[in-house]
């Protein structure tokens, strides 16, 4: 089965949708502009119910099949925010708001789950319910974590949820997809190290927290080198250290910024144990005092392995068995996607971008050319999963 041809009807329209998208950013929760067009175009494509402000400035779409025997209802998911990056690129529908742009393809994302509304409204073609999920705040904000303690699930009767993203470096017209942990937990770590300042000259009358941050970030490596199974993965990464401001003035204060990443509860609590007895305990014994702050963040998203099989299937189905990956290597970036499957059974997809600069760079456009593939996966996500009788 390849790309559907109302699809292929729709996918200028659909590019169009997306790249005025990408001229108006929106970060996080304020997507304003963005959910509302959502919501407009929704309620003109015939949606049975369109709610606003799930999770905050979420967007729910409800489109139920011809008949709804089978008692089924599904959810697909895309993302709506931008990054506060600026833009690096010379198309014609670059971002008109200074220090922001779509530089992860949620226009892309939205873009398509749009399209495959408007099919799906359009054509009926299943026995149950589809529901069209638009999320706030992927990038940080935890707006999928939001919108299930908005009651998401519960109030639209979801059994099982689906969601998507472009990855650059996988071609267009091809899909990546695997069983169990396909993206990382991300933690974050805060740390303020209090020494004692004094002059560069007399070091001996003074705890220099620059050389116990030093120290503590070469010790932290070995919470990955030599705690961590090696055959598990795990990432420990000191990203800003902040200390000084005269070349001959010893500080009193130092503070680091970190994350931690990780596939597995159990190697979750074990980084984290790890690198607060490592932070602790360097410290102490230069006799500086730890102020450590540590946040978890999204968990680790989990593909259900029944439903990865179905997605894939359906993958199959408009590309080929050769063109879908089953043993693409988890990401060590997160994703809020996350908190949505720890709710649900269901799976996440990675559509092929082509060759393109990655994710969060100030380079990056999402590739129209994958939209098509995109809107039929989902379109068959809901036909084959709830076939029409």
């Amino acid at each position: 089965m390849p790309i559907i041809n109302r699809v292929a009807d729709l996918a200028d329209e659909i590019t169009g949708w997306r790249r005025d998208f990408h001229e108006n950013p929106e970060l996080l929760f304020d997507v304003h502009r963005t959910a509302g067009i959502v919501a407009e175009r929704l309620k003109a494509f015939g949606c049975d119910e369109v709610v606003t402000g799930i999770g905050q400035t979420g967007v729910v779409g409800v489109i139920r099949g011809r008949a709804n025997g089978s008692g089924k209802v599904i959810g697909l998911r895309a993302d709506m925010d931008a990054l506060p990056i600026e833009e690096a690129t010379d198309v014609a529908y670059k971002s008109k708001v200074p220090g922001k742009m779509h530089a992860c393809g949620h226009d892309g994302h939205t873009s398509m789950l749009l399209g495959a509304a408007k099919y799906l409204a359009e054509t009926r073609n299943f026995d149950g319910t589809a529901i069209m999920i638009f999320q706030p705040a992927e990038e940080g904000g935890g707006g999928g974590d939001a919108m299930v303690k908005d009651g998401l699930m519960e109030r639209f009767g979801i059994q099982e949820v689906y969601g998507m993203h472009n990855m650059p470096g996988i071609p267009v017209g091809q899909f990546a997809i695997r069983p169990g942990p396909i993206a990382a937990a991300a933690d974050r770590f805060t740390l303020v190290i209090e020494g004692k300042g004094g002059h560069a000259a007399q070091p001996h009358h003074s705890v220099d927290p620059i050389l116990v941050a030093s120290h503590v970030i070469t010790a932290l490596q070995s919470v990955v080198a030599r705690s961590v199974d090696p055959l598990e993965s795990a990432v420990v990464s000191v990203c800003t250290v902040k200390a000084g401001e005269a070349f001959n003035v010893i500080p009193h204060h130092a503070t680091l910024l970190g994350t931690v990443r990780s596939l597995t509860p159990e190697v979750r609590d074990l980084s984290e144990q790890r690198v607060r007895t490592i932070i602790e305990n360097v410290c102490a014994a230069f006799g500086a005092k730890a102020m450590l702050e540590y946040n978890r963040g999204y968990p680790v998203t989990v593909n259900d392995a029944e439903k990865t099989e179905f997605m894939a299937q359906a993958a199959r189905a408009i590309v080929g068995d050769a063109a879908v990956d089953m043993t693409v290597a988890p990401m060590m970036g997160a994703e809020d996607f996350s908190y949505m499957l720890e709710q649900r059974p269901g799976a996440y997809i990675f559509l092929g971008n082509g060759d393109t600069a990655s994710c969060h760079h100030p380079a990056y456009d999402f590739n129209d050319e994958a939209t098509p593939y995109g809107v039929t996966l989902w379109a068959k996500v809901i036909e084959t999963g709830m076939p029409a009788r």
